[in-house]
């Protein structure tokens, strides 16, 4: 693969606000924030923090990442 220029990479989130996660959010709201408090930065992720991420390793400044996992999950439980 890396002949060819290929990276392998994957991205692992937590409790992230999503279509497809919105209606557990609006069937139990009272989760949210017990959710968010165990976060470092107190907060339910959004799915543009999380395609940030995946942004940045598909670009050419992430050029010297291959074969990880990058956990993005607001410091989820530390």
């Amino acid at each position: 693969m890396s002949a060819r220029g290929i990276r392998a990479n994957s991205v692992s989130h937590r409790v992230t606000r999503t279509r497809l996660g919105d209606d557990a959010f609006s069937r139990f709201p009272e989760l949210i924030e017990p959710q968010a408090r165990r976060t470092v930065l107190g907060r339910i992720g959004e799915a543009d923090d999380v395609a940030a991420v995946i942004g940045l390793l598909a670009s050419d400044e992430a050029r010297w990442v291959t074969g990880q996992d990058v956990e993005v999950s607001g410091g989820y439980d530390l």
